[in-house]
């Protein structure tokens, strides 16, 4: 079970509000480092979870279904650990199942939560979900695809009503054999 320790994240938070000049006691600040703490500890709740324990519980098909099987726009949130600022989107997952083994919807909503729920980078999340469904069920295929607006990104940006968005893919299988199966796909996924 994830810990965090609290105090040093309250004492943290105060160390920094006094470097932006901000007064303790001031009514709006008093209780921040309390609330701040409180929220890293559910926003980072996933850092000590086993993604392998979220997605054990596998569904078998009946029939023998060799066809994709799409899961589109989980939405998630996440920190980036650049920045510790909000970065959050969509992610979609297409996979063809291999001996049967299809994966319950809600377990894919439960591992993309795990995984957000740390410090990320947009790279390193995709290569999680992905990795993740491959060693559980090994489809004859997977791509995952998340698109997500990084803060860090768009409150540096000079022009703050950016639209900008990261787009990241990981392709295993016979995926990367079917290029016209993929392109498909992706313009499914990709359209707003």
């Amino acid at each position: 079970m994830f810990c965090l320790d609290k105090d040093k994240t309250r004492y943290a938070i105060k160390l920094l509000l006094e470097s932006f000049g901000e007064d303790l006691n001031r009514e709006g600040i008093k209780s921040t480092p309390f609330r701040v703490a409180d929220f890293y500890e559910k926003a980072l709740s996933g850092s000590f979870v086993d993604p392998m324990k979220i997605i054990s519980t596998q569904h078998y098909v009946s029939d023998n279904y060799n066809d994709v099987v799409l899961i589109k726009d989980i939405v998630f949130y996440s920190l980036c650990e650049h920045h510790l600022l909000p970065f959050f989107g969509n992610i979609h997952i297409a996979y063809i199942p291999k001996n049967n083994k299809v994966i319950g919807i809600s377990n894919f909503l439960k591992l993309v939560q795990v995984f957000a729920n740390r410090l990320q980078l947009q790279e390193k999340f995709t290569k999680q979900i992905t990795d993740t469904i491959v060693k559980c069920i090994k489809p004859k295929g997977i791509m995952v695809i998340v698109k997500a607006r990084h803060l860090c990104m768009i409150m540096h940006n000079s022009n703050r009503t950016s639209n900008s968005k990261l787009v990241t893919l990981a392709i295993r299988g016979i995926f990367l054999k079917k290029m016209k199966m993929i392109s498909k796909i992706m313009s499914t996924f990709l359209k707003d």
